[in-house]
């Protein structure tokens, strides 16, 4: 079968088209699947080079979330199910024609997706359920602010935000991306200059922030929390982690949390399924449905990692695989 490997972490230029093993077969209580679509996250592109936390042993495959269909069911696994459309989940592995795993770690796909929706669909949303309703405590008229709010994880946070009734600013870098944060429910949205952001006009209007960008929009966009705000940590898209002046916190009352939807699954199986349940029924009533902005084949990922590399690109990146 053909898929992606990389054997060495000298990022997107390591990555080689190959023909790869066949997976195992099921054993029980496994499924092996023919991927549809699987979806791109920033720290796909983070593990090329070997610059995130989680560092599979190599060569490995990359994709951590997609949509695929059941062709072959171990012992203990129902044979009604050959042929379901499920969303896969990995920390790695899933870019290539077919992938064995757990059934357990899969679940149905939402009738509502398409398969490319529904290969982009988990990790933004996951994200921002943890960071905005478990860590963030987002309430019904809140002020929320979402950086990177163009891209899938900052879109996944406007749409939540707004179906959980929050007054949603949406910032992002170009009006593509501005667009396409209305449209998921943003009330009010602005361009902003990563390189040199001003962003004064909010000063102490939020009750929180989502950040998934870092780097110089942090202290700027820690000025724009009032008494009491809580600043949601995602991620470094924008560049290494800032310092944080304590002294604001302090003064504020700001609470600075750390957000990783997957380890909170990993950590509290109960309570990664009861969140995953929440997104998938959000996703039924119409209410989360990523948007894509770019759909390749197989053999053309690269043109897809190098467009979110490039950081212009609305919405998400998604591979077909079954083309």
């Amino acid at each position: 079968m053909k898929g992606w490997t990389i054997g060495a972490l000298t990022g997107i230029g390591g990555l080689r088209f190959a023909d790869l093993p066949e997976p195992p077969a099921p054993g029980p209580g496994d499924v092996t699947l023919q991927m549809a679509a699987v979806a791109l996250n920033y720290p796909d592109l983070l593990m090329l080079s070997g610059g995130y936390q989680y560092r599979p042993e190599l060569p490995f495959t990359p994709g951590m979330e997609g949509v695929g269909r059941i062709l072959a069911a171990g012992e203990g696994v129902a044979a009604d199910l050959l042929g379901a459309r499920m969303l896969v989940g990995a920390r790695s592995g899933l870019l290539a024609e077919r992938v064995t795993l757990p059934l357990a770690a899969l679940r149905p796909a939402p009738e509502t997706l398409s398969d490319a929706e529904a290969a982009a669909f988990t990790v933004g949303a996951l994200t921002a359920w943890v960071g905005l309703v478990e860590r963030g405590r987002l309430t019904e008229g809140e002020r929320l602010l979402v950086l990177g709010a163009g891209g899938g994880m900052g879109l996944a946070a406007v749409a939540l935000g707004a179906a959980r009734g929050a007054q949603v600013t949406a910032l992002a870098s170009t009006p593509a991306k501005l667009d396409l944060a209305r449209a998921a429910g943003a009330h009010e949205a602005g361009l902003v200059d990563r390189a040199a952001p001003d962003l004064s006009a909010f000063k102490d209007r939020f009750d929180l922030v989502f950040d998934p960008v870092g780097g110089s929009l942090f202290l700027p966009a820690l000025s724009t929390l009032g008494w009491k705000g809580r600043y949601l940590v995602i991620g470094f898209v924008g560049g290494p982690p800032p310092r944080v002046p304590l002294n604001r916190l302090l003064l504020k009352g700001i609470e600075i949390v750390g957000v990783r939807a997957g380890e909170a699954g990993r950590r509290d199986p109960a309570a990664g399924r009861r969140h995953q349940a929440a997104i998938d029924r959000l996703a039924q009533e119409g209410k989360l449905r990523p948007a894509i902005g770019l759909e390749v084949p197989l053999g053309e990922a690269v043109c897809a990692f190098r467009a979110m590399a490039e950081g212009t690109l609305p919405g998400k990146a998604v591979i077909r695989c079954d083309q």
